[in-house]
This record gives C-alpha cells, sequence and structure tokens, in this order.
C-alpha cells in the first residue's frame, strides 16, 4: 500500500473536503494480476475495471435502457429515506459508504441522517474526488473524506479524528456484494462489521433474481456499453503493466448461470494467442475465458442468511413495486438492537 496522503483538496464549503491514498501500489497489482490469471478459470477482481476510463463507461452503462438498477435504486432511497433513517435510529455520527463511485446515492441520507462526517471508499481515484468534491458542495454542514483504496481488503479505518466518530452506519448499494461469490460475501461482510465497530449498522442494496432475459440484456445492452467497460480491462492492463493484449481478440459475453444464481461477465479469446504482461506469457486457448466480473443475485431471504453467518442481524427491508432490488437495515448480531425483531 503507498503511504497516507493528508493532503486536503481545496473546496469552498463549511468543512475542506479530506483525502487519503491506500491505492495499490504498482507492485500489488502485478501479484493480483498474476494470481487471477494463474486460475481456471482465469478471473480478475472486478476493481480492476475501474480506472478513470472504465468509470466513466460504468456511468454510460447505468444510464442504458436495459439496466434499471441505479435508476430503482436512487428513486428507491430518495421516497424512503425518512423512514431508513427513522429505522437507523440512533443517529450515526458517521457514514462510511463501500464502493461509493459518484457518490450520488448518498445524498437522501444525509439530508435525512445529518451525520457530522461522510467518509467514501472507492478503488478509482480521480473519479472519487470528483464526486467528493460535488458532495461536499452539495452538503456543506457534513465533513467530507475520501478514500482511495480495496475496500474489499481494508481491515481498518485510516487514522483520522473524522474516521473515530461513533456510532457508524456502513452504507454498500448498487448490489457490489454481487461481485464476490457467497463465500467472499460472507468474508466481506464480516470484515465490514470489524471495519464499522461494535454496535454499528449497515444498510446494503441488493439485485434479486429476474428473468433470465432482462438480466443478460442488462450486462449486454445492445449500445455495447458493457462490452467496451470490459475490453478497457485489457486497455488498463497493458497501460499500467506493460502488456500487449489486442482487445479485439476477444469477445464479450454475459450468461447467466442458474446453479450459481449468478450473471457471469467474460471476455471469451478468439483464437490460440500468448500475452506478454509484466514480463510474463500468458498462453490463451481458442475459446478460453477470461472473467471480468460475477454478479450473484440474492433473494431477501438468501440475503438475511449470508448476512446471519457473517455477524449480522436483519432488522428492516425495503424493496420497489416490482420486487428488482432491495435495501435491507443490519444490525451486528452482538449489539442491543439485535434483539428485536425484524420489520417488513
Amino acid at each position: 500500500m503507498v503511504p497516507v496522503s493528508t493532503a486536503v483538496v481545496r473546496t469552498q464549503p463549511t468543512h475542506p473536503l479530506h483525502w487519503i491514498d491506500l491505492h495499490p501500489a504498482p507492485a500489488d497489482l502485478v501479484a493480483v494480476v498474476a494470481a487471477g490469471l494463474s486460475q481456471k478459470p482465469r478471473q480478475l477482481p472486478a476493481w480492476l475495471l475501474y480506472d478513470a476510463e472504465g468509470s466513466r463507461l460504468f456511468e454510460l452503462i447505468c444510464q442504458q435502457p436495459e439496466y434499471s438498477l441505479t435508476r430503482t435504486e436512487t428513486a428507491l432511497l430518495e421516497q424512503q429515506a425518512t423512514a431508513m433513517a427513522a429505522a437507523i435510529g440512533r443517529e450515526p455520527q458517521l457514514v462510511v459508504e463501500f464502493g461509493a463511485g459518484n457518490a450520488r446515492k448518498v445524498g437522501p441520507l444525509l439530508r435525512a441522517l445529518q451525520p457530522q462526517a461522510y467518509a467514501a471508499l472507492d478503488i478509482s481515484a480521480a473519479p472519487l474526488q470528483q464526486a467528493c468534491a460535488a458532495l461536499q458542495r452539495q452538503h456543506p454542514a457534513v465533513s467530507v473524506i475520501g478514500v482511495c483504496c480495496d475496500y474489499s481488503t481494508l481491515p481498518s479505518l485510516p487514522p483520522d479524528p473524522l474516521l473515530e466518530l461513533q456510532p457508524r452506519l456502513g452504507f454498500y448499494p448498487g448490489s457490489s456484494l454481487g461481485n464476490f461469490t457467497p463465500a467472499e460475501a460472507r468474508t466481506l461482510l464480516s470484515q465490514m462489521a470489524q471495519l464499522l465497530g461494535p454496535g454499528a449498522q449497515l444498510l446494503i442494496g441488493i439485485d434479486q433474481p429476474k428473468p433470465i432475459e432482462r438480466l443478460e440484456a442488462a450486462y449486454n445492452d445492445a449500445a455495447g456499453v458493457s462490452a467496451a467497460f470490459a475490453r478497457n480491462l485489457l486497455v488498463r492492463l497493458n497501460q499500467d503493466l506493460g502488456g500487449d493484449f489486442d482487445p479485439q481478440a476477444f469477445r464479450y459475453e454475459a450468461r447467466w448461470q442458474a446453479k450459481h444464481s449468478r450473471i457471469a461477465m467474460a471476455l471469451i479469446s478468439t483464437r490460440e494467442q500468448v500475452v506478454t504482461l509484466a514480463g510474463r506469457r500468458w498462453t490463451f486457448a481458442n475459446g478460453e475465458p477470461l472473467i471480468s466480473e460475477y454478479s450473484v443475485k440474492y433473494t431477501p431471504e438468501a440475503l438475511a442468511r449470508l448476512a446471519a453467518a457473517a455477524g449480522w442481524r436483519l432488522q428492516r427491508s425495503w424493496s420497489d413495486t416490482a420486487a428488482d432490488l432491495s435495501l435491507h437495515l443490519l444490525h451486528q448480531a452482538d449489539s442491543g438492537s439485535a434483539s428485536a425483531a425484524p420489520q417488513p
């Protein structure tokens, strides 16, 4: 990990924007990619998709007609933020968002909760800085902290007085939990409990199972933005690790895997080829996949079981009218509030 930066981004609101850089160092990136390419099937962590260009392309994906998750979840938060704040109840002083991206979904919660501070955790530095600066202007009474990091491997919040505030609420929208296998997701939820500390709560979004046609279309839009997003991974590897991938020698595929209740997104080699990356040579067979991302879909019941195994208890849920997605308020199972019965 690179050293913590204490640089302050200049803004005009009541509180200055704090910035902490924990982005993996180049040597760490080489190790992550080598480990992923050594698997069968080959698979790279989803956070590698989000360099500056990948973040831009993901923004475009969210605007495609086939991809309704972002619009639906944003509307649900706007409609239910007051009810969510009432259910959270303890007036958290610090809201921590995992995988914040453009940080546009958290606005209704900040208005309803009025915390002292908000921390946005994300891997893509430039878009995160822009998002945090915009959010700080919109919410001048809230101290905004941007933390550039791989949140899935962050054991604790970095040292900063604002990040020591209690009580805490974790916010994990966007169905990003689905990028991990269930075993990995359980580990991640346990890690979030450790990072947030005893008595913390977590508001998490999940994308629920739908007809296969809708699911596959959402991850393979007619405009081809999803395909460009996946191929940009190869461009990023070329730029950052001195690779010679030919992105056009891989076709993009998004398929529903019913056994695992997930969409698997992959770049499929269209010929036998040898790729050089970070000084190593990797042979791809014709038709061999490189998994760029999974998106597991959870029913509310499955999410509750997974959360319980990770030390959380479901307290309250909210869903859109079509039951396409839902947001769930979790309490740590050993907290005093965990003894209450879940509410619909």
